[in-house]
C-alpha cells in the first residue's frame, strides 16, 4: 500500500475517534449514557442499525462465501421482513412502555432474578464472543495481507472504538454509525464497478452474469427440505424467524437501538427501515462476490488467497507436491479463461447449441480448478495441521489490495474499519449496559450515583472492548466469518427467545419453569449441535421450542408462587 492509502486510514481513524469523543458532552446521566435520554430521530436509528448489520463479516465473509457459493445465502434473510412486523406489533411497544434499560430487566418483573441473571448472562457471553469475531475480520486485511500481527490489528481496531463508545455514550454510538453507513455503502459501489471495468469488452455485466448463472452463483431459491443444508427457503423463512427474532426482539444490542427512539411509533419506523433495506444490501455485497468470481475468471487468480500459508507450504517437506498442484491449477485456470470467453460469445450470439456445448467445457474446466483448490487446501492442512483451513475469508482483501488504484484502496479499507467499528461500538455498549444493570447495579450498588455507574460503565466497555479482541485473536481461522458469527449466535438465540415467548405469551409460566426451560433450551441446543449434523439455523428452532415446553411443564407441576 502507498503512503496515501495509510494517510487515509489514519484519518479516518483520527476523525472518527474526535468525532466519538466530541458527542461525550451529552451524557451526563446513565438515561443519556445508556438510551440518549430517549431523544434520537426514527431515521438515526435505521440507519444506525443498518451499518451495524453491514459488518466488516458482510464486506469480508460474505463476499468471500458468494465467490465459492453464489446467492444463495440471501436465502437466509427472507424471514427479515416478516420479523420485523411481528416485533413492531409486539416486543417494541412493550419493551418501550415498560421504559426499562435492558430487554432483560422485564424478565425479573415477570419471574424472578434468577431467570434474569442467567438469561443476562447468556447474552453477555455470545455477545462478546460474536465482537470477537467481527473484530478478527478487519484483522484479516491487515494482519494476513500487511504482514501485521494479529494481536496488534486487533488491537487497533478495538482499542479507539472502545474509546469513543466508553466516553460517548450511546449518542456517539448512533451518530457515528450514520456516517460511516455512507462510507461503507460507497466502499461496495466502488468495488462492483472497479469489477465491471475489469471485466473484458467482448464479456460485459451480461456476460458475467450469465456465466455466473451456469456455475449455479446466481440461484437465490433452494426449496429442498433437508435439515443439515445450511441455507434453503425452508431455514431462511422458519428457522431464520426464530433467530430474527430473538436477535431484534430479546439481544440487548438491537433492544437498546429502539428504546432510544422519541416514541413507540418512531421506534416501529426505524426497525422496519433497517429490515427492509437489508436484504438489497446483502444482495449487493453478494453480488461484489459473485461478480469477483467472474472477474477472476479472466485476471489471474492466486491458487490460494492467503499468502502466509502459501509462503509456508513453499518452505515446507510438501513443496514439490504443492508445486505440481499449482501448475495443474495454472493449466485449468487457462483452459477455464478460454472456454469463459467462448460461453461468453455464444450467449452474446444466442446460439443455443453452441451455448450448450460451451457451458459444458466451462463446468468441466471449472471443476478442473476447484480440484486443484482443493488438493492444495489439503496439503495445507497437512503441513500446518489446522483441518479447519479455508481462504474463503482471504479472497475480498486479496482483490481490494491487488487490484484498485491508489486511494480507492485506503478508501475501502476506511470502509472495512467502518463496518467492524459501527458494529463494534453498539456490541460494547450493550454489554457495557446489561453489565452494569443487570450486575452492577441490581447485585453490588443498587443506590449507586449517576457519576458512580456512568464510571462502572465506561470501565466495562473497556473490559469487553479487550475480551473480544482476545478472542478475535483466535476467530480468523474457524471458516468463513459470516457462518462464525451466526454459528456463535445460533447456539444462544433461540433458548432466549424462548424465555421471552413464556414469559409474554403464557400466563401460567413461573419463573422456575422458565429457569429450567433456558437450561433445558441450552442442553438441547448443545446436543443438536455437536452430536448431530442439523444446519446451524436450526439450533434457533430447538432452542426457542425446547425452553416453552420444558419451561411450560415445569410451570405446570410446581406451585405458583403466593404473589402471582
Amino acid at each position: 500500500m502507498s503512503w496515501i492509502d495509510w494517510t487515509i486510514i489514519a484519518a479516518y481513524l483520527l476523525w472518527i475517534i474526535v468525532d466519538g469523543l466530541r458527542l461525550t458532552r451529552r451524557s451526563h446521566g446513565i438515561e443519556d449514557y445508556f438510551l440518549a435520554s430517549r431523544s434520537l430521530p426514527w431515521w438515526a436509528i435505521g440507519l444506525s442499525v443498518m451499518a451495524t448489520q453491514l459488518s466488516a463479516i458482510t464486506m469480508i465473509g460474505t463476499t468471500g462465501q458468494a465467490y465459492a457459493n453464489g446467492m444463495r445465502f440471501i436465502q437466509m434473510y427472507f424471514a427479515l421482513p416478516l420479523a420485523m412486523i411481528i416485533l413492531s406489533l409486539t416486543l417494541v411497544p412493550f419493551f418501550t412502555h415498560a421504559r426499562v434499560f435492558t430487554a432483560y430487566e422485564y424478565l425479573e418483573r415477570r419471574f424472578d432474578a434468577k431467570t434474569r441473571t442467567l438469561t443476562s448472562f447468556l447474552f453477555l457471553m455470545s455477545r462478546a464472543m460474536s465482537t470477537g469475531v467481527v473484530i478478527s475480520a478487519p484483522a484479516v486485511v491487515l494482519s494476513v495481507m500487511l504482514g501485521l500481527s494479529v494481536t496488534a490489528t486487533c488491537l487497533l481496531i478495538a482499542v479507539p472504538t472502545a474509546v469513543y463508545t466508553m466516553f460517548g455514550g450511546v449518542q456517539a454510538v448512533t451518530w457515528t454509525d450514520v456516517k460511516q453507513m455512507f462510507l461503507i455503502v460507497f466502499g461496495l459501489v466502488a468495488v462492483v464497478i472497479a469489477l465491471v471495468l475489469g471485466l473484458p469488452d467482448e464479456v460485459g455485466v451480461g456476460g458475467a452474469l450469465s456465466i455466473a448463472g451456469t456455475t449455479g452463483r446466481l440461484q437465490m431459491f433452494d426449496f429442498s427440505f433437508d435439515l443439515t443444508r445450511q441455507y434453503t427457503f425452508w431455514s431462511g423463512t422458519i428457522a431464520a424467524l426464530f433467530l430474527f427474532c430473538s436477535y431484534f426482539g430479546t439481544d440487548q444490542s438491537q433492544v437498546q437501538r429502539y428504546l432510544t427512539a422519541r416514541s413507540v411509533d418512531e421506534a416501529r419506523t426505524s426497525l422496519l427501515m433497517s429490515g427492509y433495506w437489508k436484504i438489497p444490501l446483502q444482495a449487493l455485497v453478494l453480488l461484489v462476490g459473485v461478480f469477483m468470481f467472474v472477474f477472476y475468471l479472466f485476471t489471474p487468480a492466486p491458487m490460494l488467497f492467503n499468502p502466509v500459508h502459501d509462503q509456508r507450504v513453499r518452505a515446507s517437506a510438501r513443496a514439490a507436491d504443492y508445486e505440481a498442484v499449482e501448475q495443474r491449477f495454472g493449466e485449468a485456470a487457462a483452459a477455464r479463461r478460454t472456454a469463459a470467453l467462448a460461453l461468453a460469445d455464444a450467449d452474446r450470439a444466442g446460439d443455443a447449441g453452441r451455448l450448450a456445448a460451451s457451458s459444458e467445457a466451462f463446468l468441466a474446466s471449472d471443476a478442473a480448478v476447484l480440484t486443484a483448490r482443493n488438493d492444495a487446501r489439503e496439503i495445507v492442512r497437512d503441513v500446518s495441521g489446522d483441518r479447519a483451513y479455508t481462504d474463503v475469508n482471504y479472497v475480498f482483501p486479496t482483490f481490494v489490495l491487488t487490484h484498485l488504484p491508489v486511494g480507492l484502496v485506503g478508501l475501502l479499507i476506511a470502509a472495512i474499519f467502518a463496518a467492524a467499528m459501527s458494529t463494534i461500538s453498539s456490541e460494547l455498549a450493550s454489554l457495557s449496559t446489561a453489565t452494569v444493570i443487570d450486575f452492577y447495579r441490581r447485585y453490588v450498588a443498587a443506590d449507586a450515583p449517576d457519576a458512580k455507574l456512568l464510571m462502572v460503565s465506561r470501565i466495562a466497555t473497556g473490559f469487553w472492548g479487550l475480551f473480544a479482541a482476545t478472542v478475535a485473536v483466535y476467530a480468523a481461522e474457524l471458516g468463513s466469518l459470516i457462518e462464525v458469527v451466526n454459528r456463535f449466535g445460533s447456539l444462544f438465540y433461540g433458548s432466549i427467545l424462548g424465555v421471552f415467548i413464556l414469559a409474554i405469551g403464557f400466563p401460567r409460566a413461573t419463573g422456575t419453569g422458565a429457569f429450567v426451560g433456558l437450561l433445558g433450551g441450552m442442553a438441547a441446543v448443545g446436543y443438536v449441535a455437536s452430536s448431530t449434523d442439523i444446519a446451524f439455523l436450526w439450533h434457533n428452532v430447538v432452542g426457542a421450542v425446547a425452553v416453552c415446553v420444558i419451561g411450560m411443564t415445569v410451570s405446570l407441576l410446581t406451585p405458583r408462587p403466593a404473589s402471582a
